[in-house]
């Protein structure tokens, strides 16, 4: 029984001896595949600029003799001593940088897997610290069986090592030269959007920008702390002559990262112009080590509440609010949409009424800036409104079908608005393909018209149903169509 136990414990610890000689050897082999990005990562984690080159090849190195030392018996504990010294270090460096509300990249595996130092990367590191103690309290002469016994072990380990590296060098390559095709791939969709020849492509993806709030509608306002605590609401901001390029990103967001040294370029280019807000998430100590700047306004959401409201659900995200606080973009998410949105400024008179910017989806002009057409109808009630009847005053037109569920719950809520309508609230007429008798029966005090085919309503800039547009006191429509109830109430500010 004692012979038998003692065998089952050569095996566990032969089993872990390979289990950290597989992540030391991947760890280590990987960062000399890549000693600019171990580079980057000492010096995230605070090593003096002048030692982080050396480390990034002396650290890998140290990874790789360990491993292979856990390979053999004689050497095993002296593997583990040094995994464990290895493993320590790196993870005082982690729970130091997480006590001062940072999350650099661990770079713990190179290119083959990277990420932000957090509780899942130390509850890895605990593992494997548990591992070494339990190879280290087993004693130097008791590390389990040996694999190269025979000739034929010995052959079959090189073997094995062999296959590991290899599979490893490949894996490594295999990376690079996919992000050298992503490279290319970025750099043909800028030559095609500078070329002018982009045809429309179907993101689904990115989105609607019926998801997100309608070009036209104003901002919603917010209040959002800035890197030294202050509260800042959208109000605050406002007032200055300048449209605003809100660009949503976080601490831990790479794309972001990589993007910094255009966002710095851009700032100096368009700052007498343009008013750049930085909207991240997360802890305030984190975003001041990736994001400040003297001259920057930086705003930190605990909970990216007002970037849910405008649909920013990727970093990074771009979008363009004009000088009286409207939307006047679509939202522009990822690097080559972000470019092109910027490109798309730098050529424009950002002062130029009605201004906006489409996204990249090939979405249809809307008829923003454009004249009400010349038309004459008659609501349900025998009132007649023609395009005289939206000059000097604003009116949100809306478009609406009985066999439409989210009209009938617009329907309510046009009901409640009714109820509690403010004297500065906009006039609301209501294009519908609905009958007569049957609208009547809603009860509304807005204009309601029967319209067959839509064939009025399409040249007002109807987009399906429900949906949207405000048109000024100008008579002048001043927004794209807002699709569906929340995205129609934005359009005046809510209801």
């Amino acid at each position: 029984m004692a012979a038998h136990q003692t065998a089952s414990m050569e095996i566990v610890l032969l089993i872990l001896r390979l289990i950290l000689f597989g992540v030391f050897a991947v760890s280590g082999i990987s960062k000399l595949l890549d000693p600019e990005g171990s580079s980057k990562a000492l010096r995230e984690f605070g090593t003096p600029e002048e030692f982080t080159k050396f480390f990034a090849y002396a650290l890998p190195f140290a990874e790789l003799v360990f491993a292979v030392c856990l390979l053999f018996t004689s050497m095993s504990w002296v593997g583990a001593v040094g995994t464990l010294i290895l493993l320590l270090s790196f993870t005082g460096g982690m729970i130091w940088q997480i006590a001062h509300g940072r999350a650099p990249d661990c770079h713990c595996f190179g290119q083959i897997h990277s990420e932000p130092v957090g509780k899942e990367s130390l509850i890895r590191n605990f593992v494997f610290v548990v591992l070494a103690i339990v190879l280290i309290a087993a004693g130097r002469n008791n590390q389990g069986i040996e694999l190269s016994n025979t000739s034929s072990g010995m052959l079959e380990m090189l073997l094995i090592l062999s296959l590991v590296v290899l599979g490893i060098v490949l894996l490594g390559y295999l990376i690079k030269l996919t992000d050298q095709q992503n490279e290319i791939v970025r750099r043909l969709g800028l030559l095609e959007f500078a070329s002018g020849d982009i045809d429309p492509v179907e993101r689904n993806s990115a989105g609607d920008p019926s998801d997100g709030l309608p070009i036209g509608a104003p901002l919603p306002d917010f209040s959002i702390r800035d890197l030294d605590g202050r509260m800042v609401t959208f109000d605050h901001l406002l007032g200055g002559g300048k449209p605003f390029l809100f660009l949503f990103v976080g601490p831990q967001c790479a794309p972001c990262e990589s993007l910094m040294p255009e966002i710095k370029e851009w700032e100096s280019a368009l700052s007498h112009k343009l008013k750049f807000v930085f909207v991240s998430h997360g802890e305030i100590e984190a975003n001041k080590v990736k994001f400040a700047n003297r001259s920057r306004t930086v705003l930190v959401e605990a909970k990216r509440d007002f970037a849910g409201s405008v649909n920013a659900k990727w970093t990074p995200t771009a979008l363009f609010v004009d000088s009286d606080g409207n939307i006047a973009s679509h939202i522009a998410g990822g690097d080559i949409a972000l470019r092109r949105l910027v490109e798309q400024i730098k050529t424009r008179d950002l002062n130029e009424e009605f201004l906006y910017f489409l996204g990249l989806n090939g979405h249809k002009r809307p008829n923003i800036g454009e004249a009400v057409p010349e038309f004459s109808v008659t609501d349900i009630n025998g009132y007649k409104i023609d395009g005289k009847d939206f000059v000097g005053r604003k009116t949100l037109v809306a478009f609406s079908s009985p066999t439409c569920g989210h009209c009938v719950k617009l329907m309510g809520q046009i009901r409640d608005w009714e109820s509690r309508r403010k004297p500065s609230d906009p006039e609301l007429i209501i294009f519908t393909d609905g009958d007569a008798d049957e609208e009547r029966k809603l009860g509304l005090n807005s204009s309601i018209v029967v319209d067959k085919d839509y064939k009025t309503a399409a040249k007002l800039g109807m987009r399906g149903v429900p949906s949207a547009v405000l048109i000024n006191e100008e008579g002048i429509i001043a927004t794209e169509a807002a699709i569906g109830p929340e995205n129609i109430w934005s359009l005046i500010g809510g209801r």
